[in-house]
């Protein structure tokens, strides 16, 4: 079959002598590059470009290597690239920035120091686009992004709008808040970009209040700014706070798109709000919503997170398209909802489909393995993560280990693997630990988990409270009464106790003992009428 550009290529004369620009051949040149899709089209546009001379343009190249970037032709472009002789700093700039998005920040760096050694000078677009790319750089990032600080100030870009937008946001994806807030403070005309990017880089550094007052401090907000917002609550565990806001920007007529609804879904399915969450499943189909491969992974954890499992498999088949993440993402679905087989089956469909397994999926295989009670299939993986999968056990993978042999009632050899594993135990593994000699009555066990516990979290009230009655389960009694003066004490508390309730794509949070709630009075009331209900009928609750 014949590619959909060949009629636009063949409808052209060939001219070999002359190197033109009309305005038809710019036309076509534009029309080609926005039909490329696929590494035919992109060498038979190129080809066109050859036989016209339309290659030593440099405009006209500059495009064609973005289209080799959104076809991951990056090699491709390297080579045009690097081909190509009198270079201007526009097409510099746009090979750093199509080198960037493949995340190779070293050899952005080459390429801007190679057009400084050939006599070209960088302009406004140069530095946002180098800044934007650093923060890949890992470790790396920050040093690197303050040099091009440096050179911005050399330059004389110090103070353009567009260079400290991107500075803003570098130091605060570095996670140096403090300066971030240095440029933004220093800048004379702030639009909505920067506010945004002071307002990320606070939640980054988990200052969840600063970030809130300055979101509050905003002269106009546009939708990435609630979006940061709504991401941010999600991201600092607080996800209630993140469907308030996601609701006050629906009743402020503010339009949702595809980042927010990533969000947005991502702190539904953490409080389980399964209501909402299909409201916005719905908002998303109704407004034809793009459906990114990231969006379908966050609604596929929301459904399983929210107790609908069938739903989240569903979704998962619907998918043309799949990553590590979104076989990751159904299995641990599956593994949370106790179906350890049909995970494993989606494991070796994942396989079978090419897709290379991660940490993180092993870490979900050996919790399906967990929760279906499959002692010797999750042996087999454990013991096979280096050999067959090549990857490191990290703690998380030990911790399933243990958790998997605890609850098959193995609980020596669970002990055996945690005093062999290099790390050391953390409070999930003390705490699967407990609950398994809890499980099987070994009061020993039970007694060395908690006080590894308190020692770990010595803030946490239920650590003393569960060592003072495993003390008096044992009829330790002295020392049961010992570890309650301790708590008391060093004024440790015991952490209250909350529920959540979602009615009408609302959820409400409800604390032991707090009357916060506007309708408090009448939720008491309820409560009083139910207590006394259940004593008329002897239910003493």
């Amino acid at each position: 079959m014949l590619s959909k550009i060949t009629p636009l290529l063949i409808s052209q004369p060939m001219n070999h002598k002359h190197l033109y620009t009309t305005q038809s051949t710019t036309h076509i040149i534009s029309s080609l590059l926005h039909q490329c899709t696929n590494t035919t089209h992109i060498h038979q546009t190129h080809a066109f470009m050859l036989t016209r001379a339309l290659d030593q343009d440099n405009l006209h190249l500059s495009r064609f290597i973005e289209a080799c970037s959104n076809t991951n032709l990056i090699n491709h472009a390297v080579s045009v690239f690097s081909h190509k002789s009198f270079k201007n700093i526009h097409l510099y700039n746009t090979m750093i920035k199509t080198i960037l998005t493949h995340s190779r920040v070293k050899d952005a760096i080459f390429l801007y120091k190679e057009a400084k050694l050939v006599g070209l000078s960088p302009d406004c677009y140069t530095f946002p686009v180098l800044l934007k790319g650093v923060v890949r750089a890992g470790d790396r990032g920050l040093i690197m992004g303050k040099m091009i600080h440096c050179e911005a100030i050399c330059y004389g870009f110090g103070w353009n709008v567009y260079v400290r937008v991107e500075l803003v946001r570098m130091y605060g994806n570095c996670g140096c808040v403090y300066d971030a807030r240095k440029v933004f403070d220093e800048m004379f005309v702030r639009d909505v970009a920067v506010w945004n990017a002071m307002v990320s880089g606070y939640f980054k550094v988990g200052e969840v209040e600063r970030a809130r007052a300055l979101f509050d401090a905003m002269p106009e907000r546009n939708v990435v700014s609630w979006t940061a917002l709504i991401a941010g609550y999600a991201q600092a565990n607080r996800p209630s706070e993140a469907v308030d806001v996601f609701s006050r920007m629906e009743m402020g007529g503010v339009i949702p798109d595809e980042v927010t609804m990533v969000a947005v879904l991502s702190a539904c399915a953490q409080l389980g709000a399964l209501e909402l969450g299909e409201r916005i499943h719905e908002y998303i189909n109704k407004h034809s919503l793009h459906k990114s491969v990231s969006l379908y992974n966050t609604l596929i954890d929301m459904y399983a997170k929210s107790g609908n499992i069938k739903k989240a498999v569903e979704v998962f088949e619907t998918m043309k398209d799949r990553c590590v993440i979104t076989w990751t993402t159904v299995i641990a679905g599956l593994a949370l909802h106790g179906l350890g087989k049909q995970a494993l089956d989606m494991f070796t469909r994942m396989e079978k489909a090419h897709v290379k397994p991660n940490d993180v999926t092993l870490i979900s295989v050996l919790s399906a393995c967990s929760h279906g009670g499959l002692v010797e299939l999750g042996r087999w993986y454990f013991n096979n993560l280096f050999r067959k999968y090549g990857i490191e056990p990290r703690i998380e993978h030990y911790g399933c280990m243990i958790d998997l042999l605890g609850r098959a009632g193995c609980l020596l050899e669970a002990q055996e693997l945690l005093n062999r594993m290099p790390f050391e135990p953390n409070a999930a593994i003390w705490g699967s630990l407990l609950a398994a000699s809890r499980l099987y009555g070994d009061v020993e066990l039970g007694q060395l988990a908690v006080r590894h516990l308190v020692k770990l979290e010595p803030n946490n009230g239920g650590n003393f409270l569960l060592l003072s009655n495993m003390y008096a389960s044992g009829g330790h009694w002295n020392e049961s009464r010992l570890t309650r003066k301790v708590m008391r004490d060093s004024g440790v508390k015991k952490i209250s106790g909350s529920s959540c309730v979602e009615l009408n794509s609302r959820v409400h949070e409800f604390v032991s003992g707090d009357s916060s709630h506007p309708q408090s009075e009448r939720i008491y009331e309820v409560l009083s009428m139910l207590n006394r209900q259940m004593e008329v009928i002897n239910i003493n609750i």
